[in-house]
């Protein structure tokens, strides 16, 4: 080889994470960090030498003087380049908030189990535990005024502004683990962490680094969530292994997290916010009558969005019989029609219902470019594709 192709070659593989990319001693060593107790000043403690925790009353007497962009920053050094979790004590005040928002969950959920339905989980098995997709909406159209109280909250909003910026969009969904419920597979979130390994290793690597600036992940204890309930376990600083995405999919790797994960008490009103890249997962829930209730806040970018709005149905409908065409009489081959597909059709599955369009294999539903290829494949003619895109897009709609 050349040392041009030498140069080629390598800067390919910097540029491209495999699985042959992560090494376990690599996570060791960065979760082996400490974080020095004067390091995030805010902070009431460290805890397990990793973890800051905020007494929220502190806080919000230091917001009173005029402390805010100093705690925002903070966040972001702790969320960015440090342990990559906040634990905030007393992020609510008002506990009767917390208990009445849980009250309109409890009837939803009483509601599911009326109507026979079992939601899918995207990191633990079906029917487990009690979930409530797009519970944002739903708490919202069900009670406005308990909607109103709660996400008044100004610490939910101090965080996510401090991650993403103004303008940024709220979404939830409510997980009840209950007695006896597994623990989740350790993983990554949203965006990248939604990926099968083989997805996930086409992306570029900057792709890998930037997808966790994208979203701010938390979650609200809706009751006092002792080591037995199974709160969340995490791996600090895991956040800043730059091929974590495929990682987290590593056997070795998981029983590893499982053996040596950090996992922290809460009390009814606490909140957890989180790199979504962090290592972690839904504990083991051991106890013999707690239902582990908590709201988990997914926080978007505003900034993760096209400039233009397109008609991405009405595209894919009015090429689609041309590229039946060119591809039954060989005129395009399937590579070239692959491009066309991707140019025209929603190549993302997200964002969709998850009530009606779950995660049924793998970890996200169908695109429709999934479903042209697989029309396509098939040699639907137009109308029954049409079908398809109708009864796709039916199931996407909140």
């Amino acid at each position: 080889m050349n040392n041009n192709n030498r140069v080629a070659t390598e800067r390919a593989e910097r540029n491209w994470f495999s699985v042959e990319s992560c090494r376990l001693a690599d996570l060791e060593h960065l979760a082996s960090r400490v974080v020095e107790p004067d390091s995030y000043p805010y902070a009431t403690r460290i805890e397990e030498d990793q973890v800051p925790v905020y007494d929220c009353r502190s806080l919000r007497h230091a917001l009173a003087y005029g402390a805010r962009r100093e705690i925002m920053a903070e966040w972001v050094a702790v969320l960015k380049d440090g342990p990559g979790i906040v634990v905030l004590q007393g992020a609510f005040e008002d506990a009767e908030t917390v208990d009445r928002a849980t009250a309109v969950f409890d009837e939803i959920i009483a509601d599911q189990h009326r109507a026979g339905s079992q939601g899918a989980d995207h990191f633990a098995k079906a029917g487990a535990n009690d979930r409530i997709w797009n519970a944002l909406q739903k708490l919202c159209i069900a009670d406005p005024a308990v909607f109103a109280a709660y996400y008044a909250n100004d610490m939910i909003a101090l965080i996510s502004e401090a991650w993403l910026g103004e303008g940024y969009q709220v979404t939830s969904q409510v997980n009840v683990v209950n007695p006896g419920g597994a623990a989740q597979t350790p993983h990554r979130d949203y965006h990248l962490g939604f990926q099968t390994a083989d997805v996930v290793a086409r992306y570029p690597a900057h792709v890998h680094l930037f997808s966790p600036m994208l979203t701010l992940q938390g979650a609200v204890a809706h009751c006092d969530m002792p080591l037995e309930s199974g709160p969340t376990l995490y791996m600090p600083f895991t956040q800043l292994y730059p091929a974590g995405y495929l990682a987290a999919q590593s056997a070795d790797i998981r029983t590893w997290f499982m053996e040596h994960c950090t996992q922290l008490p809460l009390a009814k009103g606490d909140a957890v916010f989180f790199n979504p890249a962090l290592l972690h997962a839904a504990g083991h829930n051991r106890s013999i009558s707690i239902r582990r209730c908590a709201n988990l806040l997914q926080v978007s970018s505003p900034y993760g969005r096209a400039m233009e709005s397109v008609d991405r149905i009405a595209m894919a409908e009015a090429v689609y019989p041309v590229l039946l065409d060119l591809l039954k009489t060989g005129r395009m081959q399937r590579d070239d029609i692959d491009r066309v597909i991707a140019a025209s059709a929603e190549g993302y599955a997200f964002p969709t219902n998850l009530d009606r369009d779950p995660p049924v294999s793998g970890l996200a539903p169908q695109s429709q470019q999934d479903l042209m290829r697989q029309a396509l494949q098939a040699g639907r003619d137009e109308a029954g594709f049409a079908g398809m895109l109708a009864d796709r897009q039916a199931v996407r709609a909140a």
